[in-house]
């Protein structure tokens, strides 16, 4: 269980201990939480409720002495649910046990955590990775779904690949970047993650081997791991994948394929050079190695355009490059593309079809509308606009308060500053201490097992004053652990 939403009433003249039993004992018979779930511990249920411990404690053993929960030592307190109707009938399923039992692996614990306290109020999220609310264009979205009923010719599925409509303009999209790809070659899904999880179950087999940079972005997904596939990291430098080191890793790991975030790199921030992507062209086609390019940040460029992507350079059908409006348009929009080798495209089409029928019609029709109106242009320049503000005082704050604790790069586009704490310090107790003052961090060991003196700050989504605010705050905390830890 992720996240209890319920309070209990203050305000009610039943006691609170009876209002948390009657909580749990409902959430028991009604069959929410079957044999076996474990229940969250005295002191998280005691902050989550706002009550003192005792009063949960009271609860609990209530509850206990109902036989709906038993707690043992060291194995914290589940539900049984030893009760008289139950005993007089069939034992219920132990949907635990088909939980455990899924072959798609959970989230990390850390992005767990993630993903239930960035809705909770007042928290600063200091590393998500999307735009701003400040920043989402919610006039022009308007503006584009006004204009809809001119152009949508029907309101139910969509052709295998998409949208034909739609995969003309992201033709003539993707000609301004010097990838030359028909419709026909083109793939609308419902942002990269699914594209990578096709990939993963429709061109690969369980038990190969991926490379990918270290750190990356792909190991805080489960994806692949889930499709019984291993991740081997190749090291980076400043100037990003370190090129040379492809063909060992290749030989060593005996690699099906290599996946790159060239352009602003997360969650480094590093953008790979001219000369390293005409470097990894030529030795993935030496190797027969083919590429995954996920250029999902390549319009987020900041101080100028990014080199040439890589599908620019692939005349024999390698690179298999994966693009998006989550990060530019609206994480809402749940539109992307991929661009390969026509069979390959038709193989992917027909798997997506089997497990959603294709992407939402409307957004694909809006998607479309963004791109032959010209308003994606013109949103770009706002939004490389605003991200330079944004960078250049995260840059400054961090300049302010941590140049004796940390060193960091100047990312030249993108969202992500990546900080290198130099104190030696737990950054658990540095994430749960911040999350604590209503910080929330994306800790570096998600993306690379490694990496644990690092955070990925972002700049783009938090409103700047809170950035700066939590930045501040975070280096006092910093501070404070690792003075503990020395002494």
């Amino acid at each position: 269980m992720q996240h209890l939403e319920w309070k209990p009433n203050r305000s009610s003249s039943v006691a609170l201990y009876k209002q948390i039993e009657k909580y749990i004992k409902d959430k028991i018979i009604n069959g929410e939480w079957t044999v076996g779930t474990k229940i969250p511990s005295q002191r998280v249920l005691a902050e989550t409720f706002g009550v003192n411990r005792s009063t949960v404690v009271t609860a609990l053993d209530e509850l206990t002495a109902l036989g709906l929960i038993e707690g043992k030592t060291g194995g914290g307190t589940k539900v049984i649910n030893n009760t008289w109707n139950l005993l007089v009938s069939n034992h219920p399923p132990d949907w635990n046990s088909y939980v455990k039992a899924g072959s798609y692996q959970p989230n990390l614990p850390t992005i767990q955590d993630i993903n239930e306290a960035e809705f909770r109020p007042n928290i600063i999220r200091l590393g998500t990775g999307e735009l701003s609310p400040e920043l989402l264009p919610y006039k022009k979205m308007q503006d584009v779904f006004q204009r809809l009923p001119n152009r949508m010719a029907s309101l139910g599925y969509e052709e295998p690949k998409g949208d034909l409509f739609l995969r003309q303009q992201l033709t003539e999209h993707l000609k301004k970047i010097g990838i030359n790809a028909s419709p026909a070659s083109i793939l609308i899904v419902s942002g990269a993650l699914q594209a990578l999880q096709l990939i993963s179950i429709g061109l690969l087999n369980r038990g190969s081997n991926i490379l990918l940079e270290k750190p990356s972005y792909l190991y805080s997904v489960q994806v692949f791991q889930s499709a019984g596939m291993r991740l081997y990291g190749v090291p980076m430098d400043e100037t990003g994948l370190q090129t040379s080191l492809i063909k060992k890793y290749k030989k060593q790991y005996n690699a099906s394929l290599l996946y790159t975030i060239p352009s602003f790199h997360n969650p480094t921030g590093v953008l790979l050079t001219e000369e390293k992507r005409k470097q990894l062209m030529a030795i993935c086609e030496q190797e027969s190695l083919p590429i995954i390019e996920d250029d999902v940040y390549r319009d987020l460029w900041i101080d100028s355009p990014p080199p040439n992507p890589l599908k620019k350079e692939d005349k024999n059908g390698m690179v298999l490059y994966l693009g998006s409006m989550s990060k530019t348009i609206s994480p809402g929009l749940r539109i992307g593309w991929i661009v390969g080798p026509e069979a390959v495209i038709e193989r992917l089409a027909d798997i997506k079809m089997q497990t959603d029928y294709g992407s939402s019609s409307l957004s694909q029709w809006a998607a479309a509308e963004w791109f032959s109106s010209g308003l994606y242009d013109e949103h770009m320049r706002y939004i490389r606009e605003q991200l330079k503000i944004r960078r250049n005082a995260t840059v400054r704050s961090l300049e302010k308060h941590f140049t004796d604790i940390a060193t960091w790069n100047f990312p030249k586009g993108g969202f992500y500053v990546w900080v290198h704490l130099t104190p030696s310090l737990s950054i658990r107790e540095l994430f749960e201490k911040a999350l604590k003052e209503g910080i929330l961090l994306n800790p570096g060991n998600l993306y690379d097992r490694d990496a644990i003196q690092y955070l990925r700050i972002s700049y783009a989504y938090a409103p700047l004053s809170d950035i700066e605010d939590a930045i501040a705050r975070l280096a006092i905390i910093v501070k404070q652990i690792a003075k503990e830890t020395k002494q």
